[in-house]
């Protein structure tokens, strides 16, 4: 996981999921934490909005798209 994840933070798959039909890079919401943030469920919508998927999702498997008003960085270089 990069960054703190919290309630109704946007997030991204960081990997693909088959078993959910989900890819690297698919962004969802977050709708609830479980236990101490160790979980999440995420709702994932159509351009619009129509959910097509709310799946709980290991803390591993995501990374926060912007904390607080900062961009995401990921370590990479610019070209």
């Amino acid at each position: 996981m990069t960054g703190h994840i919290e309630l109704l933070d946007t997030v991204a798959v960081m990997a693909d999921i088959p078993a959910l039909g989900l890819t690297a890079g698919e962004v969802g919401a977050v709708v609830e934490v479980l236990g101490d943030g160790e979980a999440f469920e995420v709702e994932f919508c159509d351009n619009s909005g129509t959910t097509y998927g709310l799946y709980t999702l290991r803390a591993s498997q995501l990374v926060a798209l912007h904390h607080r008003g900062q961009a995401l960085r990921l370590g990479v270089e610019a070209a």
